[in-house]
């Protein structure tokens, strides 16, 4: 067994340079030096004692000159030392010195000082030599009764250690301390006094609990919580008793210690699925994430709810909760309130849809007025994806939201912008009754938009649902407002030569005559003319997105002006409004193509800008039918499939999720007895203090395959070969942060082999925890060596080394055998997350390393391929199936993953069929992988390229 398996109770730090003294002089410095000179000599023995030298010599000069010395550092030292030197001799015996170590430890128990007697109690819950401790029985009762509570506490904790390893030195320990038990005052005394009771004698415990259950709530939190796990184990181990202790932890739950609620709120939901208790817990639970200033506590928590709410039966008592759990949006923590509205949005229904669009439409107007936070931005987005989702699910919300989300569409911020702008563009499409609210909304906020990206999208979206003579003349209204005076290139050489002055005049003169057809926009008019002009930077936004270059925007605008003329001819009879409006849109795209030729913009404009917007202009000057269909219907028919798609993607997805959540047992299911269960098959069941101390401890069992025997082996490298004198195979035992090598070292000479050591080195990320001690191997013998190595990031990492021996008896050199690398599979880390479109194209612009992976594969189907991909690297397709169904020979997939360290993994898949080649042509192709750091995009490019070899085998 390694240092690492064992209980550590003390940590020594070893200076690597120091010199090993000799025996000598360290007994020189015992016998005769100063206070200091022994302490420092002390410290010494006990580093090399650590370090695996005997130093039989120096055991009788300690008793005589350090033992009787009064000083507390050399009797805390010395407490270390009688722990770790060996007390017996080689045939198990007793040495006879420690009768006098024995006799000293005794006076010790009786000193008047209690530092000396706590610390010398805890000493004596190490010692495992039932000859050491039988004389000191007397002494340690008699601590019971000190007046300290140090030394009490140490006294009961070293009667239950004592206890447990040979109960004959003390039978009657349960009695004596269920006494004390009754007696004690001080919490910490009681704590361990009950806690030994609960390990001991459960009966006696419960006794006293039954005795002073209405008094638990007075008592300190450190014993609440130890009666919180005695109440969970006696239930779970006898659920008949729920009844009688059930009203205790319901008290507990007003305890003012936050751990003890937690754990109180725990252990109520596993004993009770009553509404009441569930209710209860919930509340419980939202009042410590409100309270606690730790996120990670609130994160915690957190879990604790959204698990509440996987249950079918408790989903519906949170659901009465949802207000209570929004109160935790108050939280400055951007991962705490993600949680919290994705936890929200999963529990509401049409009950409190309402309350919960008020609330948030409230936090949207907050985030509004606060700019310091820098993750204001990105909340303000969470807030309208989750007032988007609301509004798609209940139809009847989408009027109040609309109104208060298009006013950020202005918002400099252009994440949450767009997120706004994909709402609306759903809205307006689903809920044709909202159609006009959300036309004049835009048309209000049109003049605002900052960022270009929206800009277009509110081009579009006017263009394709701008109905009516009015809403039409409005558009243009607003698309001239934001241009400016045309035509733009002579205006802006006349700004170059300072005659800037007039524009205000000229451009109010268009503007005020198109208004006036309309009638009822007369206002905007006014505003438009009184826009400041003064200097040359103060340009209309589209004609400052000109001026910078930026022409897709006009190809955008031109398809805008193309489908609102198209329409216009269809509703008004009068062939000169007709020819007027039309002759104005092809005026706008004529004079932006000028300008796109002309040297005045930063950047020229593209060829295609310039066929599109050629294409428009011959459009308009045909006036087609069927140019009328494609713009004015098609566009419309493909958005509104596009939507359909993803809702029906959404559905499927929810029913999924609920039929995973749904537990359904039909008529001829088994019945499960819990006494003929196998103890794999328990899944609620589970002891969850025992399940939290094991996660604690890093020994948490993972999910095995079906047969876990076999998954095992598939773990185990071979290390060296069947005909080296010493045998080794490793099982890589991964968990999270750390990998657990066990090393099976098998000794196949006649020999006995000494100082057998495993030296391991690694490279990459990982590190090795300690250095294996060396152990002796008998003839034809084996033994295990554990090995504990740290990982830090995801990256392919590699352990090689030897195993070093020395052969009894023979005079040469030491022996070595040189072992096979293992390489540490990076599957172990990622795992398949999911993000949207624009999260992973963000990313993909970000990410700096890439890896580009060349398709080198026999699989003849362009999805079988991806399907291996995918089960090889453990990432997740984020391309939904429709946009992957059907045969076309091209085949492009997101592919994206996300490790246990918060790395992202992103990828992108684009292979072909060569049909030409035959039906049995291999994929050909190649897959792009991009990730933050180096070591990340190569592990992964390493791993397809192997697995495209296996696929090849």
């Amino acid at each position: 067994m390694t240092a690492a398996e064992n209980v550590c109770y003390t940590l020594i730090n070893v200076p690597n340079d120091s010199e090993p003294p000799s025996e000598v002089s360290l007994k020189t410095d015992l016998e005769k030096g100063e206070i200091k000179a022994k302490t420092e000599a002390l410290k010494k023995v006990i580093i090399m004692i650590l370090n695996g030298e005997k130093l039989p010599g120096l055991l009788m000069t300690i008793i005589r000159f350090v033992l009787p010395l009064q000083d507390h550092t050399i009797k805390k030292l010395l407490l270390v030392f009688w722990e770790i030197v060996p007390k017996t001799t080689p045939d198990g015996k007793l040495l006879q010195e420690m009768i006098l170590v024995c006799d000293a430890y005794r006076k010790d128990l009786q000193h008047p000082n209690e530092f000396i007697r706590g610390s010398t109690l805890r000493f004596l819950c190490k010692l495992k030599e039932a000859e050491l401790l039988e004389p000191l029985m007397p002494a340690i009762r008699a601590c019971l009764e000190h007046r300290h509570s140090y030394v009490r506490r140490n006294a009961v904790l070293a009667i239950y250690t004592i206890y447990r390893n040979f109960d004959h030195l003390i039978p009657d320990a349960p009695e004596l301390i269920h006494d004390f038990l009754v007696n004690e005052k001080d919490a910490s005394c009681k704590r361990n006094a009950f806690m030994m009771l609960i390990h001991a004698d459960q009966d006696r415990a419960l006794d006293y609990l039954s005795t002073c259950i209405d008094q638990v709530h007075t008592f300190g939190d450190i014993l609440q919580l130890v009666i919180v796990e005695l109440i969970y184990k006696v239930c779970h181990a006898n659920p008949s008793e729920r009844a009688r202790f059930i009203r205790c932890i319901y008290n507990l739950l007003q305890s003012s210690s936050p751990a003890v609620k937690y754990e109180a709120a725990g252990t109520l939901v596993t004993l009770s699925s009553a509404p009441t208790a569930v209710k209860a817990a919930a509340q419980c639970y939202i009042d410590l994430i409100i309270k606690e200033s730790d996120n990670n506590v609130k994160l915690i928590v957190l879990d604790r709810l959204i698990e509440l709410k996987e249950h079918p039966t408790h989903e519906r008592v949170l659901q009465d909760l949802v207000m209570d759990i929004l109160r935790v949006l108050t939280t400055p923590d951007l991962e705490v309130r993600k949680k919290t509205l994705q936890l929200a949005l999963d529990l509401v229904s049409s009950r409190n849809v309402e309350e919960l669009v008020i609330v948030l439409k409230k936090e949207v107007i907050k985030t509004n007025n606060v700019t310091e936070h820098e993750d204001t931005d990105k909340y303000r987005q969470l807030l309208v994806r989750t007032l988007h989702s609301c509004s798609v699910r209940f139809p009847d919300m989408a009027a109040n939201v609309i109104p208060v989300l298009m006013e950020f569409l202005s918002d400099t911020n252009e994440a949450a912008a767009a997120d706004v702008l994909e709402f609306v563009r759903e809205a307006i499409q689903r809920f044709e009754s909202l159609r006009p609210l959300i036309i004049e909304k835009m048309l209000e906020v049109f003049h605002a938009i900052k960022t270009v990206k929206i800009y277009r999208g509110a081009l579009w979206i006017l263009g394709e649902y701008c109905s009516t003579k009015e809403d039409i003349q409005s558009v243009m209204t607003e698309v001239r407002r934001s241009l400016g005076e045309i035509p733009i290139v002579e205006n802006e050489i006349k700004k170059e030569a300072g005659e800037g002055k007039p524009e205000e005049e000229v451009s109010a003169a268009p503007a005020q005559k198109l208004v006036t057809e309309m009638g009822t926009y007369v206002t905007q008019s006014a505003l438009s003319s009184s826009r400041p002009s003064k200097k040359e930077e103060d340009r209309p936004p589209l004609r400052g997105f000109l001026m910078d270059g930026d022409f897709f925007v006009a190809a955008s605008l031109a398809t805008t002006l193309t489908k609102v003329a198209l329409r216009y001819v269809g509703i008004v009879p009068d062939k000169k409004r007709q020819n007027s409006f039309v002759a104005e849109a092809m005026l706008i795209m004529a004079t932006i193509l000028h300008l796109g030729k002309s040297s005045l913009p930063k950047k020229h404009i593209t060829d295609d800008d310039v066929e599109r917007i050629s294409l428009c202009l011959k459009v308009l000057s045909e006036l087609s039918p069927l140019m009328n269909d494609i713009f004015n219907k098609e566009c419309r028919k493909s958005l509104s499939h596009m939507l359909a798609v993803r809702l029906e993607e959404e559905k499927l997805s929810q029913k999924k999720e609920s039929e995973k959540r749904n537990v359904v047992v039909q008529a001829d299911d088994p019945i499960s007895f819990m006494q003929l269960t196998a103890k794999n098959e328990i899944t609620s069941k589970d002891d969850q203090f025992q399940l939290s101390l094991l996660a604690a401890m890093g020994n948490t069992q993972r999910k095995e395959a079906a047969d876990p025997l076999a998954s095992k082996l598939n773990k185990v490298t071979q290390l060296t070969g069947f005909s080296d004198p010493v045998y080794a195979e490793a099982y890589v035992h991964v968990n999270q942060y750390d990998i657990v090598l066990d090393v099976l070292v098998v000794n196949q000479t006649s020999d006995t082999l000494q100082n057998c050591t495993l030296e391991l080195a690694t490279l990459g990320d990982l590190k090795l925890v300690e250095k294996p001690s060396p152990l002796t191997l008998a003839p034809h013998d084996f033994a295990n060596i554990k090995a504990n190595v740290k990982v830090a990031s995801t990256e392919n990492g590699i352990i090689f080394g030897n195993i070093v021996y020395d052969v009894s008896g023979a005079a040469s050199d030491r022996n070595c055998v040189v072992l096979s690398d293992i390489h540490i599979d990076i599957m172990d880390y990622i795992q398949p997350a999911s993000c949207t479109d624009a999260e992973f194209r963000q990313m993909w612009a970000e990410f700096e390393w890439e890896n580009k992976v060349t398709v080198n594969t026999n699989v003849s189907e362009l999805n079988d391929y991806l399907l291996h991909i995918l089960s090889s690297t453990n990432m997740k397709c984020l391309t939904p199936e429709k946009a992957l169904s059907g045969i076309c020979g091209f085949m492009a997939a997101n592919l994206y993953a996300r490790s246990i360290f918060g790395e992202d993994a992103l990828a992108n898949v684009s292979i072909e069929k060569p049909i030409h080649l035959g039906p049995d042509a291999p994929v050909n192709g190649h897959i792009r992988i991009r990730a933050k750091s180096q070591g990340m995009a190569l592990s992964l490019g390493d791993k397809i390229n192997l697995s495209q070899k296996k696929s090849m085998s």
